[in-house]
């Protein structure tokens, strides 16, 4: 498998709350250098994740040199937290019309207000279907009756300013992805549903409203067969043939093949809350997270690394979705937050430096904090020393923090916290890689000093 060429982590610039209904964000990566203006969706069924995945890649890992590329991941995202079609029916046979008190009217009124944007060229409705399309029936998995692999057409040219030929650059497409396949039975078709002809159902479609407002506009269909990454391999070939072609020019941050395009799925998925006084990586995270340090008498304001990551209440605390995966539940502790710490003095492997709360530091062998002042007390949630109540100025080993207390599955990402006196000041990550954790010695250490430890976190931090 290649290496990723570089790693992005972008931090999507609009600040979230939790309380709020989960509506889709709109992402437009601009080149202020003149071309085309591509309008890119993902997500208008919930249970598509190649679709959705494809289009949350160009935002977090392309960047455009020409034109521009706009892109709505998260067209119904409620239904993607859920891994359903449409939680309240499906939202792509709403665009003939959709009732005032429709759920997903407010989505629908937008997401068409966008398209109708002038400045918007083309645009491309990002799809998972079932099987495999051909043009003639082969067997149940593949007949002119299935989706999957197809590029869909309403027409094959439209009465349209710019781009009316569609049929013939998606063919052009087409041909290009079938030179890329990862087998013969993934071969691509185009799909002219001839939507004036009279179908009805494709005549209440997001791509078919496109035309009718004078946008070339197209179905990209991947088979829900193959795997997320194959899906979103295939999608971004299509999608990248089709910008070529329009002259939309553009650079991507990893080799695109299925098991690299799967790295750049789950790489960099982070959370940080309250303008990152503390940051959460949980790309591998523990299915339960406790006693998280979340500010007092205010809404849960956050800013997710990639627009699939949501926060929403559920009983006493939060759940974490990535798209159609649930990653995680946040057990709160609420604090007054201090203000005054903005990076702390910290020594890693012998090495002192400035870090920066909300920060994920890699150690290999030794940290510790060096506070400037004694008004800052220490909390390494998982290590223990006899009568020590501030944890501060001590030499911290690799394989002395329990793993149990780490926030991810493998052991390797521990919570360092920083309090003045009863307020939250901020929290930084410490990484240690292969964590040979929750040691021998650790495990045998008396019960009653683990106790102790137990109740020195309790008072310490009101847990």
């Amino acid at each position: 498998m290649h290496r990723l060429l570089f790693t992005l982590l972008i931090l999507i610039s609009s600040i979230t709350s939790a309380e709020e209904r989960l509506e889709f964000t709109i992402h437009k990566l601009e080149s202020n250098v003149e071309g085309p203006t591509v309008l890119v969706v993902g997500g208008i069924q919930g249970d598509e994740p190649g679709g959705f995945h494809a289009a949350s890649l160009l935002v977090t890992h392309y960047r455009v040199t020409k034109g521009n590329i706009w892109v709505v991941p998260n067209l119904n995202f409620e239904s993607i937290i859920e891994r359903s079609r449409g939680v309240n029916g499906d939202m792509n046979r709403k665009f003939a019309h959709v009732l005032e008190n429709d759920p997903d009217f407010q989505a629908v009124v937008r997401i068409k207000e966008l398209i109708r944007n002038p400045d918007v060229d083309f645009v491309f409705n990002m799809h998972d279907g079932s099987g495999f399309y051909r043009e003639e029936h082969s067997d149940w998995l593949h007949s002119p009756l299935r989706w999957g692999q197809s590029i869909i057409i309403d027409q094959e040219s439209l009465d349209v300013e710019r781009y009316p030929n569609v049929g013939e650059l998606s063919r052009q497409t087409v041909a290009k992805i079938n030179e890329r396949l990862l087998d013969e039975e993934h071969t691509y078709h185009v799909k002219n549903t001839k939507t004036r002809d009279g179908d009805t159902e494709m005549a209440k479609t997001l791509t078919f409203f496109a035309i009718n407002n004078g946008k070339a506009a197209v179905g990209l269909e991947a088979s829900k067969t193959l795997s997320t990454s194959e899906r979103a391999y295939y999608h971004l070939n299509a999608l990248e043939h089709y910008f070529e072609t329009l002259g939309v020019e553009f650079e991507r941050s990893f080799e695109l093949e299925p098991a690299v395009v799967q790295q750049a799925i789950d790489d960099n998925i982070q959370i940080a809350f309250y303008q990152n006084k503390l940051l959460l990586d949980i790309a591998k995270a523990r299915s339960h997270i406790g006693y998280v340090p979340l500010q007092k008498n205010a809404e849960l304001e956050f800013k997710p690394s990639n627009p699939l990551i949501a926060v929403t209440r559920k009983g006493k605390g939060y759940k974490v979705n990535y798209g159609n995966r649930s990653v995680t539940y946040l057990q709160p502790q609420f604090f007054d937050y201090d203000h005054s710490l903005d990076t702390i003095t910290m020594e890693i492997d012998g090495v002192e430096r400035d870090v920066h709360v909300g920060s994920v530091i890699e150690v290999q062998d030794n940290f510790q904090v060096n506070p400037q002042t004694d008004d800052y007390r220490v909390n390494v949630i998982g290590w223990t020393k006899q009568g020590v109540d501030n944890e501060a100025w001590q030499q911290i080993r690799k394989g002395s923090i329990r793993e149990r207390f780490s926030i991810d599955e493998d052991g390797e990402l521990f919570r360092v916290e920083v309090y003045n006196n009863d307020k939250f000041s901020g929290m930084i990550l410490i990484r240690f890689p292969e964590n040979v954790a929750d040691s021998e010695p650790a495990r045998q250490a008396p019960q009653a000093l683990q106790q102790a430890r137990l109740e020195t976190l309790a008072s310490l931090n009101g847990r």
